[in-house]
């Protein structure tokens, strides 16, 4: 990921409301939220949701899809894992023993699903 592209994500996150719809996305997924019931669900006017969904989308943040009359918006985890690792690329300059209690953090929230025997 370029800088200006991290910029923009970044951008598109340090507002408030944006940031609390890119969560929500991230809660509802892969099944996503009509652009309606986000904005019920923050609270927002429907106008204003969809600028912010605007925003998000421009920063590759956020993906959409019409079924029917819908908009079902989604986060873009391929973006959230592009600017986190460009976040993270250089971690405490590949010192190991400063960069684990981060990485275990993370772990715990994404570990892969263990197949039953």
């Amino acid at each position: 990921m370029e800088s200006s592209l991290a910029i923009t994500a970044l951008g598109a996150l340090a507002q408030p409301t944006r940031l609390e719809t890119f969560r929500a996305l991230v809660r509802h997924e892969p099944e996503g939220v009509p652009a309606g019931e986000l904005a019920r669900m923050l609270d927002v006017p429907q106008n204003t949701m969809s600028a912010h969904l605007a925003t998000l989308s421009r920063a590759g943040l956020v993906t959409s899809e019409r079924q029917s009359r819908s908009i079902i918006y989604r986060a873009d985890l391929d973006g959230l894992r592009e600017l986190t690792l460009f976040l993270l690329k250089d971690c405490c300059g590949g010192s190991n023993q400063l960069c684990a209690p981060l990485i275990a953090e993370l772990t715990p929230c994404c570990a892969p699903a263990v197949e039953a025997s």
